[in-house]
Protein backbone atom coordinates (compact mmCIF):
# COMPACT_ATOMS: atom_id res chain seq x y z
CA UNK A 1 0.00 0.00 0.00
CA UNK A 2 1.40 3.30 -1.37
CA UNK A 3 0.89 6.59 -0.68
CA UNK A 4 -1.40 6.74 -3.47
CA UNK A 5 -3.23 4.30 -1.83
CA UNK A 6 -3.61 6.26 1.59
CA UNK A 7 -4.84 9.36 -0.51
CA UNK A 8 -7.68 7.47 -2.19
CA UNK A 9 -8.37 5.85 1.03
CA UNK A 10 -8.93 9.43 2.88
CA UNK A 11 -10.65 10.46 -0.38
CA UNK A 12 -13.18 7.18 0.20
CA UNK A 13 -13.60 7.73 3.43
CA UNK A 14 -14.12 12.14 2.93
CA UNK A 15 -17.06 10.88 0.23
CA UNK A 16 -18.58 8.29 2.47
CA UNK A 17 -19.01 10.45 5.30
CA UNK A 18 -20.05 13.20 3.06
CA UNK A 19 -22.35 11.40 0.91
CA UNK A 20 -24.23 9.73 4.13
CA UNK A 21 -24.25 13.32 5.78
CA UNK A 22 -25.92 14.42 2.93
CA UNK A 23 -28.35 11.62 2.37
CA UNK A 24 -29.59 11.21 5.95
CA UNK A 25 -30.26 15.46 6.02
CA UNK A 26 -32.24 15.03 2.39
CA UNK A 27 -34.23 12.32 3.78
CA UNK A 28 -35.41 13.94 7.09
CA UNK A 29 -36.19 16.66 4.86
CA UNK A 30 -38.13 14.57 2.36
CA UNK A 31 -40.07 12.77 5.17
CA UNK A 32 -40.65 15.66 7.34
CA UNK A 33 -44.43 15.12 7.51
CA UNK A 34 -44.26 11.72 7.83
CA UNK A 35 -41.69 11.50 10.52
CA UNK A 36 -44.18 13.99 12.33
CA UNK A 37 -47.33 11.96 11.83
CA UNK A 38 -45.17 8.89 13.12
CA UNK A 39 -44.17 10.73 15.97
CA UNK A 40 -47.47 11.95 16.64
CA UNK A 41 -48.98 8.98 17.51
CA UNK A 42 -46.50 7.72 20.09
CA UNK A 43 -48.20 6.36 22.86
CA UNK A 44 -46.96 4.01 26.24
CA UNK A 45 -47.60 1.23 23.71
CA UNK A 46 -44.58 -0.19 23.88
CA UNK A 47 -44.50 -2.02 20.76
CA UNK A 48 -45.79 1.30 19.18
CA UNK A 49 -42.64 3.57 20.72
CA UNK A 50 -40.27 0.52 19.35
CA UNK A 51 -41.83 -0.33 15.84
CA UNK A 52 -41.91 4.26 15.68
CA UNK A 53 -38.24 4.02 16.76
CA UNK A 54 -37.25 1.25 13.98
CA UNK A 55 -39.20 2.72 10.95
CA UNK A 56 -37.67 6.88 11.70
CA UNK A 57 -33.96 5.59 11.44
CA UNK A 58 -34.85 2.87 9.05
CA UNK A 59 -35.71 6.67 6.79
CA UNK A 60 -33.22 8.67 8.01
CA UNK A 61 -30.55 6.26 8.08
CA UNK A 62 -29.09 7.26 11.36
CA UNK A 63 -29.58 5.90 15.11
CA UNK A 64 -27.52 9.54 16.03
CA UNK A 65 -30.69 11.52 14.62
CA UNK A 66 -33.23 9.69 15.95
CA UNK A 67 -31.93 9.83 19.67
CA UNK A 68 -30.99 13.43 19.23
CA UNK A 69 -34.76 13.81 18.85
CA UNK A 70 -35.93 12.02 21.12
CA UNK A 71 -33.84 13.59 23.84
CA UNK A 72 -35.21 17.39 22.25
CA UNK A 73 -38.86 15.61 22.26
CA UNK A 74 -38.07 14.49 26.29
CA UNK A 75 -36.85 18.06 26.36
CA UNK A 76 -40.00 19.86 25.18
CA UNK A 77 -42.41 17.76 27.29
CA UNK A 78 -43.46 16.33 23.76
CA UNK A 79 -42.34 12.68 24.89
CA UNK A 80 -42.70 11.14 28.38
CA UNK A 81 -39.08 9.06 29.52
CA UNK A 82 -41.20 5.65 29.18
CA UNK A 83 -42.03 6.48 25.78
CA UNK A 84 -38.01 7.40 24.54
CA UNK A 85 -36.75 4.15 26.09
CA UNK A 86 -39.04 2.19 23.55
CA UNK A 87 -38.37 4.35 20.32
CA UNK A 88 -34.60 4.37 21.58
CA UNK A 89 -34.84 0.82 21.35
CA UNK A 90 -36.31 0.55 17.92
CA UNK A 91 -33.72 3.42 16.91
CA UNK A 92 -30.56 0.73 17.42
CA UNK A 93 -32.31 -2.18 14.89
CA UNK A 94 -33.39 0.52 12.55
CA UNK A 95 -29.79 1.92 11.99
CA UNK A 96 -29.10 -1.75 11.18
CA UNK A 97 -30.55 -1.06 7.46
CA UNK A 98 -27.80 0.44 6.48
CA UNK A 99 -25.21 -1.91 6.46
CA UNK A 100 -27.45 -4.14 4.59
CA UNK A 101 -27.08 -1.69 1.51
CA UNK A 102 -23.94 -1.26 2.06
CA UNK A 103 -23.31 -5.03 1.15
CA UNK A 104 -24.90 -5.01 -1.70
CA UNK A 105 -21.54 -3.37 -2.91
CA UNK A 106 -19.79 -7.12 -2.24
CA UNK A 107 -22.11 -8.66 -4.84
CA UNK A 108 -19.69 -10.75 -7.13
CA UNK A 109 -21.83 -12.82 -9.90
CA UNK A 110 -20.95 -13.63 -13.61
CA UNK A 111 -24.88 -13.20 -14.00
CA UNK A 112 -25.89 -9.88 -15.52
CA UNK A 113 -29.12 -10.40 -13.85
CA UNK A 114 -27.44 -10.25 -10.32
CA UNK A 115 -24.70 -7.78 -11.67
CA UNK A 116 -27.69 -4.69 -11.57
CA UNK A 117 -28.19 -5.38 -8.34
CA UNK A 118 -24.52 -4.13 -7.65
CA UNK A 119 -24.14 -1.08 -6.65
CA UNK A 120 -21.09 -0.11 -9.05
CA UNK A 121 -24.11 -1.34 -11.84
CA UNK A 122 -26.98 1.16 -10.62
CA UNK A 123 -25.37 3.94 -8.86
CA UNK A 124 -24.39 6.08 -12.08
CA UNK A 125 -27.91 6.12 -13.07
CA UNK A 126 -28.97 7.22 -9.56
CA UNK A 127 -26.46 9.65 -9.54
CA UNK A 128 -27.91 10.84 -12.59
CA UNK A 129 -31.75 11.11 -12.17
CA UNK A 130 -30.39 12.88 -8.77
CA UNK A 131 -28.64 15.82 -10.82
CA UNK A 132 -31.34 16.15 -12.93
CA UNK A 133 -33.51 16.42 -10.22
CA UNK A 134 -31.41 18.77 -8.30
CA UNK A 135 -30.30 20.99 -11.20
CA UNK A 136 -33.61 21.14 -13.22
CA UNK A 137 -36.55 21.24 -11.13
CA UNK A 138 -38.09 23.92 -9.00
CA UNK A 139 -39.79 22.03 -6.01
CA UNK A 140 -38.17 21.48 -3.73
CA UNK A 141 -39.30 18.12 -2.79
CA UNK A 142 -37.96 17.29 -6.59
CA UNK A 143 -34.70 18.91 -5.26
CA UNK A 144 -34.38 16.81 -1.88
CA UNK A 145 -35.15 13.03 -3.56
CA UNK A 146 -32.14 14.82 -6.37
CA UNK A 147 -30.46 15.34 -3.25
CA UNK A 148 -31.19 11.68 -1.65
CA UNK A 149 -29.86 9.88 -4.86
CA UNK A 150 -26.47 12.06 -5.12
CA UNK A 151 -25.85 11.81 -1.65
CA UNK A 152 -26.47 7.45 -1.84
CA UNK A 153 -24.08 7.73 -4.82
CA UNK A 154 -21.19 9.68 -3.17
CA UNK A 155 -21.68 7.35 -0.19
CA UNK A 156 -21.22 4.18 -2.66
CA UNK A 157 -18.43 5.66 -4.89
CA UNK A 158 -16.56 6.35 -1.34
CA UNK A 159 -17.44 2.86 -0.25
CA UNK A 160 -15.96 1.44 -3.26
CA UNK A 161 -13.39 4.09 -3.33
CA UNK A 162 -11.90 2.98 0.23
CA UNK A 163 -12.53 -0.95 -0.39
CA UNK A 164 -10.54 -0.52 -3.47
CA UNK A 165 -7.53 1.85 -1.34
CA UNK A 166 -7.80 -0.96 1.33
CA UNK A 167 -7.27 -3.90 -0.87
CA UNK A 168 -3.72 -3.91 -1.04
CA UNK A 169 -3.07 -4.39 2.71
CA UNK A 170 -4.49 -8.12 2.79
CA UNK A 171 -0.73 -8.87 1.81
CA UNK A 172 0.85 -6.52 4.79
CA UNK A 173 1.74 -8.41 7.72
CA UNK A 174 1.28 -5.73 10.07
CA UNK A 175 -2.43 -4.95 9.02
CA UNK A 176 -2.90 -8.80 9.48
CA UNK A 177 -1.63 -8.06 13.23
CA UNK A 178 -3.30 -5.49 13.48
CA UNK A 179 -7.02 -7.37 13.40
CA UNK A 180 -5.30 -10.28 15.28
CA UNK A 181 -4.98 -8.27 18.43
CA UNK A 182 -8.50 -7.66 18.00
CA UNK A 183 -9.94 -10.84 17.91
CA UNK A 184 -9.50 -9.75 22.14
CA UNK A 185 -13.03 -8.86 22.61
CA UNK A 186 -12.00 -6.28 24.81
CA UNK A 187 -9.76 -4.80 22.64
CA UNK A 188 -12.16 -4.73 19.79
CA UNK A 189 -15.37 -3.30 21.96
CA UNK A 190 -12.74 -0.43 22.63
CA UNK A 191 -11.80 0.28 19.02
CA UNK A 192 -15.18 0.09 17.84
CA UNK A 193 -16.54 2.19 20.76
CA UNK A 194 -13.99 4.63 19.90
CA UNK A 195 -14.04 4.58 16.04
CA UNK A 196 -17.68 5.51 16.66
CA UNK A 197 -17.34 8.45 19.42
CA UNK A 198 -15.19 10.07 17.12
CA UNK A 199 -17.10 9.88 13.60
CA UNK A 200 -20.36 9.93 15.39
CA UNK A 201 -22.07 7.70 13.38
CA UNK A 202 -22.50 3.78 14.08
CA UNK A 203 -23.91 3.36 10.54
CA UNK A 204 -20.53 4.74 9.17
CA UNK A 205 -18.25 3.16 11.02
CA UNK A 206 -20.03 -0.31 10.11
CA UNK A 207 -19.54 0.93 6.76
CA UNK A 208 -15.80 1.51 7.50
CA UNK A 209 -15.46 -2.00 9.02
CA UNK A 210 -17.10 -3.70 5.85
CA UNK A 211 -14.75 -1.61 3.11
CA UNK A 212 -11.65 -3.26 5.58
CA UNK A 213 -13.47 -6.65 5.02
CA UNK A 214 -12.76 -7.01 1.64
CA UNK A 215 -9.02 -7.45 2.41
CA UNK A 216 -10.07 -10.83 3.54
CA UNK A 217 -8.28 -10.54 6.91
CA UNK A 218 -11.14 -9.29 8.98
CA UNK A 219 -12.40 -12.32 10.77
CA UNK A 220 -15.62 -12.71 12.23
CA UNK A 221 -14.22 -13.21 15.62
CA UNK A 222 -12.79 -9.78 15.57
CA UNK A 223 -16.02 -7.99 13.87
CA UNK A 224 -18.30 -8.91 16.36
CA UNK A 225 -16.77 -7.39 18.98
CA UNK A 226 -15.79 -3.99 17.33
CA UNK A 227 -19.36 -3.82 16.43
CA UNK A 228 -20.24 -4.41 19.85
CA UNK A 229 -18.59 -1.34 20.48
CA UNK A 230 -20.06 0.72 17.65
CA UNK A 231 -22.76 0.67 19.48
CA UNK A 232 -21.89 1.92 22.59
CA UNK A 233 -19.52 4.70 20.64
CA UNK A 234 -22.80 6.35 18.72
CA UNK A 235 -24.19 7.15 22.15
CA UNK A 236 -21.87 9.87 22.50
CA UNK A 237 -23.92 12.13 20.51
CA UNK A 238 -26.93 11.74 22.30
CA UNK A 239 -24.68 12.30 25.13
CA UNK A 240 -23.48 15.69 23.86
CA UNK A 241 -26.90 17.16 23.04
CA UNK A 242 -28.33 16.17 26.62
CA UNK A 243 -25.62 19.06 28.21
CA UNK A 244 -28.01 21.96 29.21
CA UNK A 245 -31.04 19.70 29.02
CA UNK A 246 -33.79 18.79 31.63
CA UNK A 247 -32.99 16.10 33.83
CA UNK A 248 -35.61 13.80 32.12
CA UNK A 249 -34.19 14.47 28.77
CA UNK A 250 -30.67 13.70 30.39
CA UNK A 251 -32.24 10.63 31.71
CA UNK A 252 -33.17 9.21 27.84
CA UNK A 253 -29.34 10.29 26.87
CA UNK A 254 -28.45 7.71 29.75
CA UNK A 255 -31.35 5.24 28.93
CA UNK A 256 -29.38 5.01 25.35
CA UNK A 257 -25.96 4.91 26.82
CA UNK A 258 -27.04 1.85 29.57
CA UNK A 259 -29.29 0.01 27.05
CA UNK A 260 -26.32 -0.53 24.83
CA UNK A 261 -23.03 -0.74 27.89
CA UNK A 262 -25.97 -3.77 29.11
CA UNK A 263 -26.49 -5.35 25.48
CA UNK A 264 -22.99 -5.07 25.02
CA UNK A 265 -21.73 -6.76 28.25
CA UNK A 266 -24.10 -9.42 28.42
CA UNK A 267 -23.36 -10.47 24.89
CA UNK A 268 -20.29 -10.23 25.09
CA UNK A 269 -20.06 -12.36 27.94
CA UNK A 270 -22.22 -14.81 25.73
CA UNK A 271 -19.45 -14.57 23.01
CA UNK A 272 -16.64 -15.31 25.11
CA UNK A 273 -17.93 -18.25 26.77
CA UNK A 274 -19.14 -19.44 23.32
CA UNK A 275 -15.51 -18.97 21.95
CA UNK A 276 -13.83 -20.83 25.03
CA UNK A 277 -15.91 -23.17 25.44
CA UNK A 278 -16.67 -24.50 21.40
CA UNK A 279 -14.43 -22.38 19.43
CA UNK A 280 -16.84 -22.26 16.57
CA UNK A 281 -14.74 -22.23 13.07
CA UNK A 282 -16.87 -19.64 11.81
CA UNK A 283 -14.77 -17.12 14.38
CA UNK A 284 -11.85 -17.53 11.85
CA UNK A 285 -13.19 -17.40 8.78
CA UNK A 286 -13.01 -14.08 7.07
CA UNK A 287 -15.94 -11.56 7.56
CA UNK A 288 -17.71 -10.76 4.41
CA UNK A 289 -19.61 -7.37 3.66
CA UNK A 290 -22.94 -9.26 4.47
CA UNK A 291 -21.79 -11.58 7.42
CA UNK A 292 -21.18 -8.04 8.97
CA UNK A 293 -24.40 -7.06 8.24
CA UNK A 294 -26.14 -9.93 9.67
CA UNK A 295 -23.81 -9.84 12.50
CA UNK A 296 -24.62 -5.64 13.18
CA UNK A 297 -28.91 -6.75 12.96
CA UNK A 298 -28.18 -9.89 14.93
CA UNK A 299 -26.84 -8.09 17.55
CA UNK A 300 -29.16 -5.28 17.88
CA UNK A 301 -32.18 -7.74 17.91
CA UNK A 302 -30.60 -9.98 20.57
CA UNK A 303 -29.85 -6.63 22.75
CA UNK A 304 -33.97 -5.64 22.27
CA UNK A 305 -35.03 -8.91 22.97
CA UNK A 306 -33.04 -8.84 26.41
CA UNK A 307 -33.52 -5.15 27.30
CA UNK A 308 -37.41 -4.35 25.48
CA UNK A 309 -39.33 -6.28 28.57
CA UNK A 310 -36.83 -4.61 30.77
CA UNK A 311 -37.86 -0.46 29.98
CA UNK A 312 -39.17 0.04 33.27
CA UNK A 313 -35.69 -1.22 34.85
CA UNK A 314 -33.57 1.35 32.73
CA UNK A 315 -36.18 3.81 33.43
CA UNK A 316 -35.77 3.25 37.12
CA UNK A 317 -31.95 2.79 36.65
CA UNK A 318 -31.60 6.30 34.37
CA UNK A 319 -33.26 7.79 37.51
CA UNK A 320 -30.96 6.55 40.20
CA UNK A 321 -27.89 8.43 37.85
CA UNK A 322 -29.68 11.30 37.09
CA UNK A 323 -31.62 12.30 40.89
CA UNK A 324 -34.66 14.34 40.85
CA UNK A 325 -33.05 18.15 40.86
CA UNK A 326 -33.72 20.12 44.45
CA UNK A 327 -35.77 22.64 43.16
CA UNK A 328 -38.13 22.75 39.77
CA UNK A 329 -36.47 23.30 36.80
CA UNK A 330 -38.27 25.61 33.77
CA UNK A 331 -39.50 23.57 30.99
CA UNK A 332 -38.20 24.77 27.52
CA UNK A 333 -40.69 24.98 25.06
CA UNK A 334 -38.45 25.25 22.12
CA UNK A 335 -35.12 22.94 21.82
CA UNK A 336 -32.59 23.79 19.57
CA UNK A 337 -32.23 19.68 19.65
CA UNK A 338 -35.01 19.31 17.10
CA UNK A 339 -33.57 21.73 14.70
CA UNK A 340 -31.72 18.77 13.29
CA UNK A 341 -34.42 17.70 12.12
CA UNK A 342 -36.75 20.97 10.69
CA UNK A 343 -40.33 19.82 10.34
CA UNK A 344 -40.88 18.60 13.44
CA UNK A 345 -39.17 21.91 14.59
CA UNK A 346 -41.35 23.81 13.14
CA UNK A 347 -44.40 21.52 14.29
CA UNK A 348 -43.58 22.47 17.80
CA UNK A 349 -43.14 26.37 17.01
CA UNK A 350 -46.69 25.78 15.88
CA UNK A 351 -47.81 24.21 19.04
CA UNK A 352 -46.07 27.32 21.21
CA UNK A 353 -47.67 29.74 18.65
CA UNK A 354 -51.19 27.99 19.07
CA UNK A 355 -50.78 28.51 22.82
CA UNK A 356 -49.59 31.84 22.40
CA UNK A 357 -52.50 32.87 20.29
CA UNK A 358 -55.69 31.39 23.00
CA UNK A 359 -53.42 33.40 25.91
CA UNK A 360 -53.32 36.69 23.75
CA UNK A 361 -56.77 36.35 23.01
CA UNK A 362 -58.20 35.50 26.53
CA UNK A 363 -55.98 38.35 27.76
CA UNK A 364 -57.97 40.84 25.75
CA UNK A 365 -61.17 39.18 26.62
CA UNK A 366 -60.08 39.57 30.26
CA UNK A 367 -59.37 42.77 29.54
CA UNK A 368 -63.04 43.77 28.37
CA UNK A 369 -64.32 41.91 31.79
CA UNK A 370 -62.48 44.56 33.34
CA UNK A 371 -64.19 47.54 31.80
CA UNK A 372 -67.59 46.01 32.99
CA UNK A 373 -66.00 45.39 36.37
CA UNK A 374 -62.89 45.60 37.54
CA UNK A 375 -61.30 42.64 39.65
CA UNK A 376 -57.30 42.57 41.18
CA UNK A 377 -57.34 38.96 40.62
CA UNK A 378 -58.63 39.27 36.99
CA UNK A 379 -55.93 42.52 36.37
CA UNK A 380 -52.90 40.13 37.46
CA UNK A 381 -53.81 37.49 35.35
CA UNK A 382 -53.90 39.98 32.15
CA UNK A 383 -50.65 41.33 33.15
CA UNK A 384 -49.10 37.50 33.61
CA UNK A 385 -51.02 36.61 30.43
CA UNK A 386 -49.55 39.58 28.56
CA UNK A 387 -45.79 38.73 30.15
CA UNK A 388 -46.06 35.50 29.09
CA UNK A 389 -47.17 36.43 25.19
CA UNK A 390 -43.89 38.67 25.00
CA UNK A 391 -41.94 36.24 26.27
CA UNK A 392 -43.86 33.57 23.52
CA UNK A 393 -42.77 35.97 20.90
CA UNK A 394 -39.35 36.09 22.23
CA UNK A 395 -38.40 32.92 21.54
CA UNK A 396 -40.44 31.99 19.04
CA UNK A 397 -38.61 34.54 16.72
CA UNK A 398 -35.38 33.59 17.81
CA UNK A 399 -36.39 29.78 17.19
CA UNK A 400 -37.68 30.61 14.11
CA UNK A 401 -35.21 32.74 12.45
CA UNK A 402 -32.53 29.52 13.59
CA UNK A 403 -35.02 26.97 11.74
CA UNK A 404 -34.96 29.49 8.51
CA UNK A 405 -31.68 29.68 8.54
CA UNK A 406 -31.01 25.97 8.00
CA UNK A 407 -32.35 23.86 4.88
CA UNK A 408 -35.71 23.48 4.79
CA UNK A 409 -38.54 22.62 2.29
CA UNK A 410 -40.66 25.53 0.52
CA UNK A 411 -44.04 24.54 2.17
CA UNK A 412 -41.81 24.73 5.29
CA UNK A 413 -40.20 27.92 5.03
CA UNK A 414 -43.64 29.79 4.24
CA UNK A 415 -45.14 28.28 7.12
CA UNK A 416 -42.41 29.37 9.33
CA UNK A 417 -43.13 33.32 7.61
CA UNK A 418 -46.51 33.03 8.62
CA UNK A 419 -45.40 32.01 11.84
CA UNK A 420 -42.92 34.61 12.34
CA UNK A 421 -45.59 37.42 10.64
CA UNK A 422 -48.54 36.46 13.46
CA UNK A 423 -46.86 36.06 16.00
CA UNK A 424 -45.96 39.86 16.39
CA UNK A 425 -49.75 40.93 15.81
CA UNK A 426 -50.37 38.01 18.37
CA UNK A 427 -48.12 40.08 21.27
CA UNK A 428 -49.63 43.41 20.08
CA UNK A 429 -53.16 42.19 20.52
CA UNK A 430 -52.46 41.49 24.29
CA UNK A 431 -50.41 44.86 24.71
CA UNK A 432 -54.03 46.15 23.94
CA UNK A 433 -55.16 43.67 26.67
CA UNK A 434 -52.87 45.54 29.12
CA UNK A 435 -53.94 48.78 27.95
CA UNK A 436 -57.78 48.00 28.65
CA UNK A 437 -56.45 47.05 31.98
CA UNK A 438 -55.01 50.36 32.35
CA UNK A 439 -58.29 52.41 31.40
CA UNK A 440 -59.93 50.59 33.40
CA UNK A 441 -57.97 50.92 36.58
CA UNK A 442 -58.13 54.76 35.63
CA UNK A 443 -61.88 55.08 35.53
CA UNK A 444 -62.02 52.92 39.09
CA UNK A 445 -58.86 55.25 40.47
CA UNK A 446 -60.97 58.48 39.00
CA UNK A 447 -64.35 57.80 40.50
CA UNK A 448 -65.41 57.66 36.90
CA UNK A 449 -67.70 56.62 35.07
CA UNK A 450 -69.50 56.66 31.05
CA UNK A 451 -72.84 57.65 30.51
CA UNK A 452 -75.63 54.99 29.87
CA UNK A 453 -75.81 55.46 26.18
CA UNK A 454 -71.77 55.23 25.94
CA UNK A 455 -71.67 52.38 28.08
CA UNK A 456 -74.56 50.43 25.58
CA UNK A 457 -72.40 51.00 22.28
CA UNK A 458 -69.45 50.06 24.17
CA UNK A 459 -71.11 46.87 24.84
CA UNK A 460 -71.76 46.34 21.19
CA UNK A 461 -68.38 46.82 20.27
CA UNK A 462 -66.85 44.61 22.90
CA UNK A 463 -69.33 42.03 21.29
CA UNK A 464 -67.82 42.78 18.08
CA UNK A 465 -64.19 42.25 18.98
CA UNK A 466 -64.85 39.18 20.52
CA UNK A 467 -66.00 37.79 17.60
CA UNK A 468 -63.67 38.78 15.41
CA UNK A 469 -61.00 37.33 18.03
CA UNK A 470 -62.45 33.98 17.91
CA UNK A 471 -62.87 34.04 14.02
CA UNK A 472 -59.03 35.29 13.68
CA UNK A 473 -57.86 32.97 16.49
CA UNK A 474 -59.84 29.96 14.85
CA UNK A 475 -58.74 30.56 11.18
CA UNK A 476 -54.99 30.39 12.68
CA UNK A 477 -55.14 27.56 14.88
CA UNK A 478 -57.36 25.57 13.16
CA UNK A 479 -56.21 26.91 9.46
CA UNK A 480 -60.24 27.40 9.13
CA UNK A 481 -60.45 29.46 5.74
CA UNK A 482 -64.61 30.12 6.47
CA UNK A 483 -63.61 32.11 9.87
CA UNK A 484 -60.79 33.64 7.99
CA UNK A 485 -63.02 35.12 5.63
CA UNK A 486 -65.32 36.65 7.52
CA UNK A 487 -62.81 38.51 9.43
CA UNK A 488 -61.96 41.23 6.76
CA UNK A 489 -65.52 42.35 6.49
CA UNK A 490 -66.02 42.84 10.77
CA UNK A 491 -62.73 44.80 10.97
CA UNK A 492 -64.26 47.25 8.39
CA UNK A 493 -67.87 47.10 10.50
CA UNK A 494 -65.54 47.84 13.54
CA UNK A 495 -64.08 50.79 11.80
CA UNK A 496 -67.23 52.16 10.89
CA UNK A 497 -68.42 51.94 14.60
CA UNK A 498 -65.49 53.37 15.96
CA UNK A 499 -66.09 56.49 13.98
CA UNK A 500 -69.35 56.76 15.05
CA UNK A 501 -68.55 56.41 18.28
CA UNK A 502 -66.51 59.35 18.66
CA UNK A 503 -68.38 61.22 16.79
CA UNK A 504 -71.30 60.51 19.36
CA UNK A 505 -68.93 61.16 22.45
CA UNK A 506 -68.70 64.64 20.71
CA UNK A 507 -71.85 65.64 20.69
CA UNK A 508 -72.11 64.31 24.35
CA UNK A 509 -68.92 66.57 25.03
CA UNK A 510 -71.10 69.58 23.80
CA UNK A 511 -73.93 68.61 25.35
CA UNK A 512 -72.06 68.83 29.21
CA UNK A 513 -73.11 64.75 29.44
CA UNK A 514 -69.89 63.33 29.67
CA UNK A 515 -66.75 64.78 31.23
CA UNK A 516 -63.24 65.54 29.79
CA UNK A 517 -60.87 63.05 31.62
CA UNK A 518 -63.85 59.99 31.11
CA UNK A 519 -63.63 61.30 27.36
CA UNK A 520 -59.39 61.11 26.87
CA UNK A 521 -60.79 57.54 28.39
CA UNK A 522 -62.89 56.52 25.91
CA UNK A 523 -60.42 57.96 23.16
CA UNK A 524 -58.42 55.80 24.47
CA UNK A 525 -60.49 52.81 24.57
CA UNK A 526 -61.66 53.10 20.90
CA UNK A 527 -58.23 53.35 19.50
CA UNK A 528 -56.87 49.99 21.50
CA UNK A 529 -60.31 48.36 20.33
CA UNK A 530 -59.92 49.26 16.60
CA UNK A 531 -55.96 48.29 16.23
CA UNK A 532 -56.79 45.40 17.91
CA UNK A 533 -59.32 44.56 14.94
CA UNK A 534 -56.68 45.54 12.69
CA UNK A 535 -54.37 42.82 14.33
CA UNK A 536 -56.97 40.54 13.74
CA UNK A 537 -57.43 41.37 9.78
CA UNK A 538 -53.61 41.02 9.56
CA UNK A 539 -53.60 37.35 11.16
CA UNK A 540 -56.73 35.95 8.86
CA UNK A 541 -55.30 37.85 5.92
CA UNK A 542 -51.59 35.66 6.21
CA UNK A 543 -53.92 32.46 6.80
CA UNK A 544 -55.60 33.33 3.67
CA UNK A 545 -52.41 33.74 2.33
CA UNK A 546 -51.16 31.09 2.57
CA UNK A 547 -54.15 29.07 1.24
CA UNK A 548 -52.75 31.00 -2.12
CA UNK A 549 -49.45 30.32 -1.74
CA UNK A 550 -48.63 34.03 -1.42
CA UNK A 551 -47.13 36.44 1.16
CA UNK A 552 -48.35 39.81 0.50
CA UNK A 553 -51.87 40.05 2.84
CA UNK A 554 -52.48 43.35 2.19
CA UNK A 555 -53.09 42.60 -1.55
CA UNK A 556 -54.97 39.41 -0.72
CA UNK A 557 -57.22 41.76 1.03
CA UNK A 558 -57.74 44.26 -1.39
CA UNK A 559 -59.02 41.85 -3.56
CA UNK A 560 -61.21 40.05 -1.01
CA UNK A 561 -63.13 43.81 -0.33
CA UNK A 562 -63.26 44.94 -4.36
CA UNK A 563 -63.90 41.04 -5.95
CA UNK A 564 -65.59 39.34 -3.21
CA UNK A 565 -69.47 39.03 -3.10
CA UNK A 566 -68.62 36.70 -0.02
CA UNK A 567 -67.28 40.05 1.82
CA UNK A 568 -70.75 42.21 0.80
CA UNK A 569 -72.86 39.55 2.16
CA UNK A 570 -70.35 39.26 5.50
CA UNK A 571 -70.15 43.21 5.89
CA UNK A 572 -73.94 43.79 5.38
CA UNK A 573 -74.70 40.98 8.23
CA UNK A 574 -72.34 42.41 10.18
CA UNK A 575 -73.77 46.07 9.75
CA UNK A 576 -76.79 45.12 10.74
CA UNK A 577 -75.60 42.95 13.98
CA UNK A 578 -73.31 45.19 15.75
CA UNK A 579 -75.44 48.57 14.71
CA UNK A 580 -75.75 51.32 17.00
CA UNK A 581 -79.46 52.28 18.64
Amino acid sequence: MDIFDVLSLIGGLSLFLFGMNVMGQALERRAGNKLRTLLGRLTTNRMTGFLTGLGVTAVIQSSSATTVMVVGFVNSGLMTLSQAINVIMGANVGTTVTAWILSLSGIDSGNMIVQLFKPSSFTPILALVGIIFYMFCNSSKKKDTGTILLGFATLMFGMETMSAAVSGLRDVPAFQELFIMFRNPVLGVLAGALLTAIIQSSSASVGILQALAVTGQVSFGAAIPIIMGQNIGTCVTAMISSVGANKNAKRAAVVHLSFNIIGTIVWLTVFCIIKALFAPALLNQSASLVGIAVAHSVFNVLCTILLLPMAGFLERLAQRIVPDAKEPEVRTELDERLLVTPPLALENCRKVSITMAETSAAALKEGLSCLRSYEPALAEDIREKESKTDYYEDILGTYLVKLSGSQISENDSSEATKLLKVIGDFERISDHALNLLESAEELQQKGLAFTESAAGELEILSAAINEILDLSTNAFIYNDLESASKVESLEQVIDGLKEQMRTRHILRLQQGECSIDAGFVWSDLLTNLERTSDHCSNIAGCVLDMAQNKLNFHETLRNFRNYSDEYKENFEKYAKKYALA
